[in-house]
């Protein structure tokens, strides 16, 4: 950590104007500096930059802030990364906290890795631009592959000698430690205490960090080996973690910004070709299953994906579970099917960028045309194998976060495969519902007639029933999820039938919090809260601990400030507490009591609100020539009306 002395020294330092000419060209216009905005494209400048305050503004795309927020955007780092910028360019000596014993030598550890990944990207690159075998190898190999010169220098790509110890007899000589290379993978040990290299033979992919440092290597074999694999990629270490990173997410970090989307493909070749092409906005998952750390790494630049595939079916349909993953992490996702015998590598060579981007552009489908499409084929007239389709579509949707999106895409799939929607809403309910039940055990003591010793439920919303803004009962609600979501709230007890003696199932706050949210299929409409609300639920799906801290040190300045607002500011109960003068009691000894009726109150309003819609809707309808959405509306105000008065009743209000 930095301390607050040194973060104060540093923002007084950093010139705003000053940060942002290093990067953007800016001219005086009065007070303020005017320039063309960095984050988005633009031909009229609307980047303002104001001296006096600190701050800048576009007032084209929104963004804004101070300087330490311009360097965390422009240059996609962490607020930390971003204050130790600055302070490299003031001359300010950082402190930080002092290290243990056990911190110093993790640290030294890694970075002894990195200076070792570093200088063997170097020793590749020089075997390929100046060691005979890899010019007459390696070189023409890249060149035969079309990559122009600077484009071989941009991605430091190498070549590994055939003589299968030349790396580890070069590093050893230069005084890098054995140790350290079989801990990279660039060496593996021998029994008999020597090694060999992993990658001789092959031309280098060097894979980078975030911030363009070599930690990793993919390398292509140059010989018809039938035994050894085609393309071989450096193991997991202290420094590569594969399900962490992306292939080319260095250089298309800038531009996936600007343009507001990511191309997804699958190759090495594949970003190289795009971006000789000026397509820069790419990044692969390196043959790899797609993961959802590397979604999530796309995700802080960008919500839009577009997929590009090639012609091969089979290849495309091992790879679906990568959009299910996509959208389960609550992005946008488009699927481009490049013409037959195509791959993005092929297609880049053979067309100008504006051609790629027109194609793309002309024949992006979402995912339910997409699947529907490719898998029709297969299922024909065949009713089970029809059947399977729907399930399999249902499942895609049903992992969607957003209440809105889902609806959209169960019109769509009913139009598509002719399915009435209110079958695929329940669908998509009931496998919410079980995930849900899974995450709180329900499982385990599923087939117990004993009642569980547990709060009072509220009762479930109409299926009808929209989300409507109701910010203060949001709040309440993530107060009690934040402050008390990992508090045992009630326990079921195991089936009585069962020998093994077991323990009762606690059930927490935050799962019950969730549970009641989900079950309705409700969604918090404030976007900050719902960003805490969707975390907290993924958390709790992962199995990962949850504590306050998680969210009060936070990266994402928003939700860590929420937090901090919701954690330290003292808490006033409810007004049905006050309303008959309830003696104040500790919070936590109150929550059987609170928690059920911050989520009362909060279903009670949304049921106020669309009330007040279903009125309007009647009013606007003509009783003679539309009874049946008549009768349809009556119908639904009836239902809302007695779960209103039901609730009303257990919040002890009086129903005027």
């Amino acid at each position: 950590m930095i301390d607050q002395l040194t973060v104060d020294r540093i923002m007084a330092a950093a010139d705003v104007v000053e940060v942002i000419k290093d990067f953007v060209s800016l001219k005086k216009r009065g007070v303020n500096y005017l320039g063309h905005c960095p984050f988005h494209n633009e031909k009229t400048p609307s980047f303002s930059v104001s001296p006096a305050k600190g701050i800048y503004k576009c007032f084209g795309c929104g963004k804004g802030g101070n300087a330490v927020n311009f360097i965390m955007d422009h240059e996609q780092m962490t607020y930390v990364e971003a204050l130790k910028f600055l302070a490299k360019k003031y001359n300010i000596e950082v402190e930080e906290k002092e290290l243990t014993p056990e911190e110093i030598k993790q640290r030294t550890e890694r970075d002894s890795l990195m200076v070792v990944t570093a200088w063997a990207q170097r020793h590749f690159t020089d075997n390929l631009q100046k060691h005979s075998e890899g010019k007459s190898i390696g070189l023409s190999y890249f060149r035969e592959r079309g990559f122009r010169d600077d484009i071989i220098e941009k991605f430091q790509l190498g070549y590994s000698l055939e003589q299968r110890d030349a790396l580890t007899q070069a590093a050893q000589k230069s005084g890098y430690k054995q140790e350290y290379l079989t801990k990279t993978g660039l060496s593996i040990a021998r029994n008999d205490g020597t090694a060999f290299d992993r990658f001789f033979g092959r031309v280098i992919f060097p894979i980078h960090s975030m911030s363009g440092r070599v930690i990793a290597f993919g390398g292509r074999i140059m010989k018809s080996d039938a035994k050894a694999a085609k393309y071989l990629n450096s193991p997991e270490s202290d420094i590569y973690h594969k399900s962490h990173v992306l292939y080319g997410i260095f250089f298309a970090k800038k531009a996936i910004t600007q343009s507001d989307k990511c191309f997804l493909v699958e190759g090495y070749t594949d970003v190289i070709s795009l971006h000789q092409a000026g397509i820069e906005n790419v990044v692969a998952s390196s043959g790899t299953a797609l993961t959802p750390d590397q979604i999530r790494l796309i995700k802080r630049f960008t919500p839009n994906i577009t997929v590009l595939y090639d012609g091969d079916p089979a290849g495309i349909k091992a790879s679906l579970r990568g959009i299910d993953l996509i959208l389960e992490e609550g992005l946008n996702v488009k699927v481009v099917l490049l013409p037959e015998g195509e791959d993005p590598d092929s297609y880049a060579k053979s067309h100008s960028a504006t051609q790629v981007l027109d194609y793309i552009e002309q024949n992006e489908a979402d995912f339910i045309n997409f699947k529907a499409k490719l898998l029709l084929n297969e299922a024909k007239n065949d009713p089970v194998e029809r059947a399977n389709l729907i399930r399999d579509i249902v499942k895609s949707i049903s992992v969607i976060p957003e209440n809105i999106t889902r609806s959209v895409y169960i019109r769509e799939c009913g139009k598509i495969l002719d399915i009435d929607e209110s079958i695929l809403y329940s669908e998509v309910g009931k496998i919410r519902r079980g995930k849900m039940e899974k995450i709180l055990g329900k499982a385990q003591y599923s087939n117990t007639d004993t009642p569980p010793v547990k709060a009072k439920e509220t009762p479930a919303l109409p299926s009808f029933v929209e989300n409507v803004f109701c910010e203060e009962q949001e709040k309440e609600i993530l107060y009690y999820l934040l402050k008390f979501g990992q508090n045992v709230f009630f326990e079921i007890p195991p089936p009585e039938d069962v020998e093994e003696d077991l323990p009762p199932q606690q059930v927490t706050v935050g799962q019950h919090i969730i549970s009641e949210i989900l079950n309705d299929d409700l969604e918090f409409k404030n976007l900050v809260y719902k960003k805490v609300f969707d975390e907290y639920q993924k958390l709790m799906e992962d199995g990962r601990e949850i504590d306050y801290r998680t969210f009060t040190n936070h990266p994402d300045a928003e939700i860590s400030q929420l937090a901090v607002n919701l954690l330290t500011t003292q808490h006033k109960l409810s007004k049905i507490w006050s309303k008959h003068q309830a003696m104040p009691v500790e919070e936590e000894n109150a929550l059987h009591e609170s928690v059920p009726k911050a989520i009362m109150v909060y279903k009670s309003k949304v049921m106020q609100m669309v009330l007040g819609k279903l009125h309007e809707e009647l009013r606007s309808l003509n009783p003679k020539d539309q009874i049946e959405e008549v009768n349809q509306l009556l119908v639904r105000l009836k239902t809302i009306n007695e779960l209103k008065n039901h609730i009303s009743k257990e919040l002890d209000r009086i129903v005027l």
